[in-house]
């Protein structure tokens, strides 16, 4: 690969893992950082360093004319944007265009395709991918109950425009539908400046499964397996695992042939992921959304193809063909991610930031842990609460669980409050341990038993 020079334009621990990827490729490094994070690992680690603004996120990292006058500033010719801030937003690969910088992820045309919930539907529609009966844009109250009258309850409120759990309400009978929509329509406005929503049939016992894709610029979409997401509380991941657990092979097959298909037809050149509800109750799945960026998730499929999939994505954006064909990919045992957070899940999962006074993690085989914390390391309130990414492996589900509870066990952290007990309780519940969560399970089932168990 030629010599290039990557600036990162994000934080904390994906920051630190694409370093790691252009270091490995050979490939220079420049780091953008807020104020804030001035000393952060990332900082360290990079070949330069550019600071670009107060520690508000809206005045550094989500500022774009900032990032490239960074770039080219330091004469960096490519842009990771990392997950989160600026990696969905089609803005920024344009801007990358104009100053002949090259965007590490999709084009912008098809960020913008598949970013937008109801073109994304529309895509999967054409491409025979099966979806929940759902409506199209809702223009006002009176179309919400026309659909609700076709569709029936429960239904779940979508916003257009973006996820990541806003603008999204769950309503089980007539008496809560209005106030819902008037919610998730500002609760939309507010977070991406779009109120649109559009409805679906609200599934109760699903399960959160998705399958990781990659593309090249020369037409090859390919599968790395499924993983599931299931386990989340508010819409908020907590645990992934791959593969997926106690779905059929056939209903895996389908799946995994959707998703390769409905990325092919959008000429998706970068890693990625289409997202599905999975119905435990009718063996049948159904299209959510295409996220267009690596996820927070993707070590689980790493660690069980063996494929580093920030390389591939650099790789990829360069021009490279991908060296990968379908049946090259060959799955090995089970992985297992848990998020660690500094939130006080005693506290309704309060955020607890502050200087970690102690910071260990566990070490051993079977066990990665990808973070940018170390002992004396400030946790700042400005940005979310992600700690690190605690990834256990084992030749089967049960040894990678067992795993990850010593793990856990093994896992120092002091100084602040941490989610570390309440993913303990969680892992040891049996409906985890035989693989029966649903999405709600958390809310449902788990966090009042926690409480009862401290108490």
């Amino acid at each position: 690969m030629k010599k290039h020079k990557v600036l990162i334009a994000n934080r904390g621990e994906i920051a630190v893992r694409i370093i790691k990827a252009c270091k490995a490729l050979g490939l220079d490094t420049v780091l953008v950082v807020s104020a804030a994070d001035r000393d952060s690992m990332g900082a360290e680690l990079a070949n330069e360093v550019v600071c670009i603004g107060p520690p508000q996120a809206r005045s550094s990292y989500l500022e774009i004319h900032k990032i490239i006058a960074a770039a080219n500033e330091t004469r960096a010719d490519a842009i990771h944007p990392g997950y989160g801030f600026l990696a969905e937003n089609p803005d920024l690969p344009e801007a990358c265009e104009k100053n002949a910088i090259t965007f590490i992820g999709p084009r912008a045309v098809t960020m913008r395709q598949l970013g937008d919930k109801l073109s994304a539907r529309d895509l999967a529609r054409t491409s025979r991918v099966p979806m929940a009966e759902g409506s199209q844009a809702l223009r006002s109250f009176e179309d919400v109950e026309a659909e609700v009258r076709k569709i029936g309850f429960p239904v779940i409120f979508k916003a257009s425009a973006g996820g990541g759990g806003r603008g999204m309400r769950i309503v089980l009978e007539q008496k809560e539908l209005r106030n819902a929509f008037h919610e998730a329509s500002n609760e939309a406005l507010t977070a991406f400046g779009d109120p649109t929503l559009f409805l679906e049939r609200f599934i109760e016992h699903a399960r959160h499964v998705e399958v990781q894709v990659i593309g090249d610029d020369f037409g090859k979409v390919i599968h790395l397996g499924h993983r599931d997401c299931t386990v989340q509380r508010r819409h908020q991941k907590m645990i992934e695992e791959a593969p997926s657990c106690q779905l059929p092979d056939a209903l895996c097959g389908r799946m995994l042939e959707a998703a390769v298909a409905l990325a092919s037809s959008a000429g998706y050149n970068s890693a990625g992921t289409v997202e599905f509800l999975v119905d435990k109750d009718r063996d049948e799945f159904y299209f959510m959304e295409v996220n267009t960026r690596i996820q927070v998730e993707h070590p689980v499929t790493e660690e069980i193809t063996g494929v580093d999939l920030v390389k591939e994505q650099i790789r990829i954006a360069f021009g490279t063909p991908l060296s990968l064909n379908q049946e090259d990919i060959r799955f090995k045992g089970h992985a297992i991610e848990c998020r660690i957070t500094a939130e006080d899940a005693r506290d309704d999962f309060f955020p607890s930031p502050g200087c970690l006074e102690e910071f260990a993690a566990p070490r051993g085989d079977g066990i990665r842990v990808d973070t940018h914390c170390y002992r004396g390391y400030t946790v700042s309130p400005y940005y979310d609460s992600l700690l690190a990414k605690l990834i256990t492996t084992g030749d089967t589900r049960d040894e990678a669980l067992a795993n990850m509870q010593a793990a856990l066990e093994n896992f120092r952290i002091e100084g602040i409050e941490t989610n570390i007990e309440f993913l303990k309780f969680v892992i040891a519940q049996p409906e985890f341990v035989r693989g029966d969560t649903y999405i709600r399970w958390i809310e449902d089932r788990v966090v009042a038993a926690f409480m009862n168990s401290i108490t």
